[in-house]
């Protein structure tokens, strides 16, 4: 007599069960894991190098704003080829003269090749500094002091075709 293979039906059993949900868990879990790897090696989450010193100045920057919005100055930005432009005025809309000007552009996603500019006057209240090879959109941050000490800043984005 010959012995012929049992055709049994496949059944699932606990066992089976198990391990499907282990492995989905575990597909899920590394997955997750490789994710958030790479998250944490593009973006480090530091938006600032000193964000406690940056923190206890707070108070400083608004009590400067709140002078400088006594002051009553106003700026108005140009983006000429070459060259930036800026236009201050007082608070009856005259110029204001003899002031000396710090300025630095820098691209409004990245610090990488961020200048400083060099500002001179070329007209009474009208402030110029070459800006040669700038194309594209920039953030443009101006200060302004008086012989008095006044302070004036302003933050602009500018753009060049």
């Amino acid at each position: 007599m010959s012995r012929t293979a049992s055709n049994a039906p496949f059944v699932i059993k606990g066992w089976h069960v198990l391990a499907g949900v282990v492995g989905f868990f575990a597909a899920i879990i590394a997955i997750d894991a490789v994710f958030v790897v790479q998250a944490l090696k593009t973006y480090p989450g530091e938006v600032s190098v000193t964000p406690y010193e940056d923190g206890l100045a707070f108070n400083r920057r608004i009590a400067q704003l709140e002078a400088q919005q006594q002051l009553g100055w106003t700026a108005g930005v140009a983006a000429e080829p070459g060259a930036v432009l800026v236009r201050l005025r007082d608070r009856e809309g005259a110029p204001l003269t003899g002031l000396s000007l710090a300025g630095k552009l820098q691209r409004p996603a990245t610090e990488s090749g961020a200048r400083a500019l060099a500002f001179t006057e070329r007209a009474p209240g009208d402030y110029e500094a070459s800006a040669a090879g700038a194309a594209g959109a920039w953030d443009l941050t101006v200060a302004a002091q008086d012989g008095q000490g006044a302070r004036f800043e302003a933050e602009r984005r500018v753009s060049w075709p």
